[in-house]
């Protein structure tokens, strides 16, 4: 039996790739377009990064990463996710002295290990963004645009956007002795996973999808009501921000990410064709990472989001994306004693920067045109022992069936007018 691919993971096939270069490459006009400047990360760090950066008692640290310890002993961990890689390179690299303000985005694999269905893998791909070095609100709002800058140039309809604020170290230590009072005698209607999170991170439980937690926070007091006066006006002005620009967004004072690194602005963007798992795009701001991973206080924002979700969106709302172009040039050959005219001719053309290929098996000529029909090919060139006797190839319009003989010498300049 043949070895297959590890639970969680897929393989994106030659037929599927082209949809995922263009949402690529849509990706990085728009970002570009925005001033954010690529940076490519390890694939896995120490796992103190995560632990200190995410939260030592969160779902993705205790229950989803893949760690593993190196020949000397050491702990290393596939990265579940890319902004704490992005502020540790930060720090590493002194990009601060660079400028103030330091505009970064990744796109590339994370890994977590969970059980697998649909939208959600434990290899999956993800593109972020983070402003790193700015407390203004205009930051916040920016990155919620960005976003939804991404999403309209795929065709991408039917969003919603949530946002809330979690405040910060001050008001939300306030906030989560208020909740753990509310909670405390309401225990026992909690799932298992929130009486754990009841001990070890109350703001969870708001997060959870169960219908029973889910009714039992019903009536919990809102961590918007308990902002200090900063938190309270930073919100405000996302709030402003946003409304500037006519977008339009629900409040959830609900919402928590699953990241402790979180301060202030919290946002999610949905897609109602996602079933449970709607998001297809969250982040917010994270004041104290920085701090957190050894740097001096700075200030930061972004999101990140899943490339997978994102393309089931896609497909669900029927949105069709371009197609990339079929090959160039096919060169077919009669018979086999015409191979090695018609490969030097193959280089030949390839190396006027068009793209050709052949078919290296035995095929007949007929077997040989459907595969230059299969892969879009728009012309292709015959090499035939009657032909090239003259001196002469056939050239054939895939499109139109129309051909003619053609002096080789002729040829590049014919296929490149």
């Amino acid at each position: 039996m043949f070895i297959k691919v590890p639970k969680g993971t897929q393989d994106i096939l030659p037929e599927d790739i082209s949809k995922w270069y263009y949402i690529e490459d849509v990706i990085k006009e728009i970002l570009n377009k925005y001033g954010y400047k690529e940076i490519r990360t390890p694939f896995f760090e120490y796992t103190e990064l995560f632990v200190r950066g995410i939260g030592e008692s969160t779902d993705i640290v205790t229950k989803e990463m893949f760690t593993f310890l190196d020949r000397k002993g050491r702990s290393l961990t596939l990265r579940p996710e890319g902004t704490a890689p992005v502020v540790r390179a930060y720090l590493e690299n002194s990009m601060s002295r660079i400028s103030k303000v330091i505009k970064l985005f990744y796109i590339g694999p994370m890994f977590r290990c969970e059980k697998p269905q649909a939208g959600r893998f434990r290899q999956f791909n993800q593109f972020g963004i983070e402003i790193i070095g700015t407390i203004s609100p205009a930051a916040d709002a920016e990155v919620i645009i960005t976003a939804l800058d991404v999403y309209k140039k795929l065709g991408l309809k039917n969003l919603e956007i949530l946002i809330n604020s979690v405040g910060c170290k001050k008001c939300r230590a306030d906030y989560i002795q208020k909740l753990k009072k509310y909670l405390k005698n309401k225990k026992d209607s909690l799932c298992s996973e929130c009486k754990e999170r009841y001990i070890k991170n109350p703001l969870r439980v708001l997060d959870c999808k169960k219908g029973s937690c889910k009714k039992t926070i019903e009536e919990a007091p809102l961590i918007t009501e308990n902002l200090c006066q900063e938190c309270e006006l930073h919100f405000a002005e996302v709030k402003s921000y946003l409304n500037d620009q006519k977008i339009i967004f629900h409040e959830n004072p609900r919402l928590v990410r699953g990241l402790d690194y979180y301060t202030k602005t919290a946002f999610e963007i949905i897609s109602g064709e996602l079933g449970a798992q709607n998001a297809i795009a969250g982040g917010g701001r994270y004041d104290d990472l920085v701090e957190e991973l050894g740097g001096k206080p700075t200030p930061a924002v972004g999101f990140a989001a899943g490339t997978e979700r994102m393309i089931i969106a896609l497909e669900q709302q029927k949105v069709e994306l371009p197609k990339k172009k079929g090959l160039d040039i096919f060169v077919a050959k009669i018979n086999e004693i015409n191979q090695n005219k018609a490969f030097r001719l193959l280089q030949k053309i390839r190396n006027t920067g068009l793209s050709a290929d052949m078919d290296y098996s035995e095929g007949s000529l007929k077997s040989q045109m459907r595969i230059a029909n299969k892969i879009g090919a728009r012309y292709t060139v015959i090499v035939g022992e009657e032909e090239l006797s003259k001196n002469m190839v056939i050239l054939r319009n895939m499109q139109t069936k129309e051909q003619k003989e053609i002096k080789i010498d002729n040829l590049i300049n014919e296929l490149t007018s």
